[in-house]
């Protein structure tokens, strides 16, 4: 087998910028992803581990069972299920999520410190009522001061404080969307935020204007059309939504009102109350509920940015080489001293009188062509400085070589 090694002609490096689409569905409290209800399993009737509008982070314990088995693993009972653990020991590591305190203070050298797996994401709803100081009520729209106001220089509705309102006093409904569904940012002019009632349009949101944003585009004439009702930050993916007009079901002269706080009492719909249920602790409506929110759905879609990095090979099989083949059928087996050898204590020789067995065809029926070397390459291999085999590219349909033919093959290699 012939070894060529690569020259820097050979290898390109270059990255391929996707845009794959999401698409949430919010109803009663449930979520749906890209259209898809709860995934069914092999073991389960449906895989418990990753809800409905969850994906699942590292793909484990996706389709496991929890049964307990009655055994320990150091103090932590087996379920059944894999799980991360941290031994405790001098060079003092832990889980993120546990405090200095409780790890000082609850485990002993050696004991065995556990979390759980799956992780898995999905969005999630907050909002924020009126209040003079949010400090301590709402950290993470206080966490969002400074990205707000450095997104100034896009759009003055970015600002924290202004004249188009204050996102520490003000009435804000805050949308988290992870990373793992916009990879490096959220696609600017991507964004669409619609609310039904009834499964009938009241509202929607678009940031037509690439600049962050949320401009009430339908329906056509609606209340608060061509009105700003929040801003996207397409880096940090975070919808922040302020407009508090009233939302109507079109021919409605009066605004929709349902039971969004899950208080008993009708409440008045804006986009205050877009994504009631995203996990934001709010139940799904039931029978006895005076106020139905089930009524009440939300579609949000965007695009994300994803970078690819790709490297490129070119593997060259050379005129008048790679004319050999280890595969048992390259030899004519029908011939005498095919298989003929000869050996002794000290060595072992195979014939060298092996005759290779003719590929080569006729345009005739009766007599065949005359020999010539043809091999077929089905697979290219990939190896490092040391010979070790590190990948092998696969050709759909092996490709005839012949003496006078030379070859390139155009490997490409996504991470």
């Amino acid at each position: 087998m012939p070894y060529y090694k690569f020259k820097e002609t050979d290898i390109f490096y270059n990255r391929l910028k996707t845009f794959p689409k999401k698409e949430f569905f919010i109803f009663n409290s449930k979520i749906f992803l890209d259209n898809q209800s709860q995934i069914s399993g092999a073991f389960t009737g449906s895989v418990p581990n990753v809800p409905s509008g969850f994906v699942s982070l590292y793909e484990l314990n996706v389709d496991r069972t929890s049964s307990a088995t009655g055994r320990t693993i150091g103090a932590v009972p087996d379920t059944g299920l894999i799980y991360p653990f941290i031994t405790k020991g001098g060079n003092l590591s832990s889980f993120r999520t546990m405090t200095t305190a409780s790890f000082n203070s609850d485990f002993e050298y050696g004991d065995t410190l556990s979390s759980s797996y799956p992780f898995s994401a999905s969005i999630v709803r907050e909002f924020f009522t009126a209040s003079a100081d949010r400090k301590y009520e709402a950290n993470h729209v206080t966490a969002l001061k400074n990205t707000l106001n450095y997104y100034q220089y896009i759009s003055p509705y970015y600002a924290y404080s202004s004249s188009f309102g204050d996102k520490a006093e003000d009435p804000l409904n805050l949308v988290s969307v992870p990373s793992i569904f916009y990879a490096s940012s959220i696609k600017k002019g991507s964004v669409s935020l619609k609310y039904y009632i009834t499964g009938t349009l009241i509202g929607e949101l678009k940031d037509e204007n690439y600049n962050g944003e949320l401009i009430q585009v339908g329906p056509v004439g609606s209340n608060g059309s061509g009105s700003v009702a929040g801003v996207v930050l397409y880096n940090e993916g975070f919808l922040v939504l302020t407009g508090s007009w009233d939302l109507y079901r079109s021919g409605d002269t009066t605004s929709t009102q349902l039971d969004y706080k899950n208080g008993g009492s009708a409440v008045t719909s804006s986009w205050l109350f877009y994504g009631v249920g995203a996990n934001d602790g709010i139940p799904a409506s039931t029978a006895d509920v005076a106020i139905s929110r089930a009524s009440a759905s939300y579609d949000l879609t965007f695009s994300g940015s994803n970078y690819v990095p790709v490297t490129t090979m070119l593997a060259h099989a050379p005129k008048a080489t790679n004319n050999y083949s280890n595969n048992p059928t390259f030899i004519d087996l029908t011939k005498g001293n095919a298989l003929t050898f000869a050996s002794s204590s000290i060595s072992y020789a195979e014939s060298d009188k092996q005759l290779i067995k003719n590929t080569v065809k006729s345009p005739y029926l009766d007599p065949t062509g005359s020999y010539e070397p043809q091999t077929y390459i089905s697979k290219v291999g990939i190896f490092d400085k040391d010979k070790n085999l590190i990948g092998i590219a696969k050709v759909a349909t092996p490709v005839k070589k012949t003496e006078e033919r030379d070859l390139t093959f155009k490997l490409k290699l996504d991470f």
